[in-house]
């Protein structure tokens, strides 16, 4: 069944959920970081009664609401297109899937559906300390919907809490709880929820300092710039302990994305971490002679710590896990790409033998057929799988991404720390090119969090499912040419989408807040 697919269909396939996924990233993490932000001043509003922190609040409200409303339009999409695109992957892991799914659209979106409106309309209708929480609530909605999208999508990740059915093919759940408190799903949660909150940070320093530099609103923009600094630079530090638990559960679960992340084909024991570097394009295959890189320079044995905990340990490259036969976690033999196709291959034709021994009412062929499923079911997806060379995901692609991320990751650590640093200077507010700067690295926080999405997709390619079920057994039976016109059809919808959004909150930036009860004062902020 599997070879008689389009390739085309798949590539389009992808294709459009890559479309819509990374459009919606471009708003939920200004939903995440902004809702915290705008929340933490409409605290200190009713903390000490300062209206101007009320003026600062509902500025940056009414920014996270047009940035809310579009960013729900896209989030929408992306789930219907499981069903459409992706039929044989609902089917094969729906019961797991759907669920945190299901409770992300029926507690976490209610609670946000429920409580915005009072956030937006509320003001001055219902006390400070009502209206307070449910501003808080609904960011603890936004923030729970991430958490159980975040569940699933760690599921794909690392596959645990269920077992698989071979009476209705599918692979059911015997442990919610394994499911969404695997170590994957907690730390991929707070790593993404951190690094929307250094985006929202970015966002609100970037507009302050256009209103300094352009001379206007600077009580408002002073006061804006030290929640954000200060906000910023926690996020980002704890970005940092997270990336790390992050990269450590990549190395244990998934090693050859971290062999791709890193460009590393031959293992070695005392791995270097490859701060900057150049690939070789001339390098054609796993196993080809020329050097991986043109340039790089590595950090000695930064790689093997950070992936095992220790300096000398070993850290396979993707040669060696192609090739197997290197000593494992187990301190058993690695097997190779091969043998595991095989027992891929066996888990299939086990299945198959199984419903055939069922239909026939042979029971004793039946217990047979399922030992050998049971045996082999870990390596099921392998079996889809014709070629070692297609467990190997795209390095350059993830490489580049990686190493982007990190590097604009320590960048704007740098930028939070000098903002919090030279705000309380008198000469902050000449410093026209710092202002520059600052407006200018709103869209870098935004190709950081891009970019660390390619990393966790593209890396664990070719898996839909982690070692269950590869992307070309997930797909639906659809016209190629059908999902190459909804593919242009949400290009245009979405471009559309954020033309309007940028144009709006522009207006509403330019515009500026709705008062500014000390416009002259620059030192009320304090």
């Amino acid at each position: 069944m599997i070879a008689n697919i389009d390739t085309s269909l798949i590539d389009w396939s992808r294709a459009q959920f890559a479309l819509t996924a990374m459009y919606h990233w471009l708003f939920v993490p200004l939903t995440l970081g902004l809702g915290i932000i705008q929340a933490l001043m409409e605290t200190l509003y009713v903390k000490t009664g300062k209206e101007y922190w009320k003026t600062t609040a509902r500025f940056w409200m009414k920014l996270f609401g047009i940035n809310f409303a579009i960013g729900v339009a896209t989030g929408l999409i992306l789930e219907f297109e499981f069903g459409t695109n992706w039929s044989n992957y609902s089917w094969f892991v729906g019961d797991i899937f759907g669920a945190p799914l299901a409770i992300e659209g029926i507690l976490a979106f209610f609670m946000e559906a429920t409580f915005i409106a009072v956030m937006f309309f509320g003001w001055d209708k219902v006390s400070k300390r009502f209206h307070l929480a449910s501003t808080w609530l609904t960011i603890a909605g936004a923030t729970l919907s991430a958490l159980w999208i975040l569940v699933a999508n760690a599921w794909m990740q690392y596959p645990a809490g269920m077992h698989f059915n071979p009476d209705t093919v599918r692979n059911e759940m015997l442990d919610f709880w394994a499911v969404a408190l695997s170590p994957v799903a907690i730390n991929k949660f707070f790593h993404t929820v951190l690094s929307g909150w250094v985006t929202g940070a970015t966002f609100v320093i970037g507009v302050s300092c256009w209103y300094l530099y352009k001379k206007r609103e600077q009580a408002f923009a002073l006061r804006s710039i030290k929640v954000g600094a200060i906000f910023g630079l926690v996020a980002s530090i704890l970005l940092l302990w997270t990336g790390d638990g992050s990269a450590y559960q990549v190395a244990d679960k998934q090693p050859m994305k971290l062999a791709a992340m890193e460009g590393l084909y031959q293992g070695e024991k005392g791995a270097g971490l490859v701060g900057i570097g150049i690939l070789n394009p001339n390098r054609s295959s796993y196993d080809s002679p020329e050097d991986p890189f043109l340039f790089k320079i590595e950090i000695p044995k930064m790689l093997s710590l950070l992936a095992e905990r220790d300096a000398d340990a070993f850290v396979p490259g993707i040669t060696d896990l192609i090739e197997g036969g290197y000593t494992d976690k187990t301190g058993q033999p690695a097997l190779s790409a091969k043998e595991k196709i095989a027992k891929g291959k066996r888990a299939i034709q086990a299945l198959a033998d199984y419903r055939q021994a069922k239909k026939e009412k042979d029971e004793a062929g039946m217990a047979a057929h399922r030992t050998v499923l049971e045996e082999n079911f870990a390596y099921f997806g392998y079996g889809y799988l014709q070629d070692p060379s297609e467990l190997i995901p795209p390095v350059g692609l993830s490489f580049y991404s990686f190493h982007i991320m990190v590097l604009l990751g320590g960048y704007l650590i740098l930028l939070f720390l000098a903002i919090w640093i030279l705000h309380r200077k008198s000469t902050f507010l000449q410093m026209r090119w710092l202002h520059l700067v600052a407006l200018w690295s709103i869209p870098l926080a935004y190709i950081a969090g891009q970019a660390g999405w390619i990393v966790a997709e593209v890396g664990r390619q070719p898996w839909a499912i982690q070692d269950i079920l590869p992307t070309i057994a997930g797909i639906s039976r659809l016209e190629t040419a059908s999902v190459q016109t909804t593919f242009f059809l949400f290009l245009i919808l979405f471009t559309v989408l954020l033309i309007a959004e940028l144009r709006i909150l522009i207006k509403a930036i330019q515009a500026g807040p709705e008062t500014e009860t000390a416009h002259s004062q620059t030192n009320e902020y304090e």
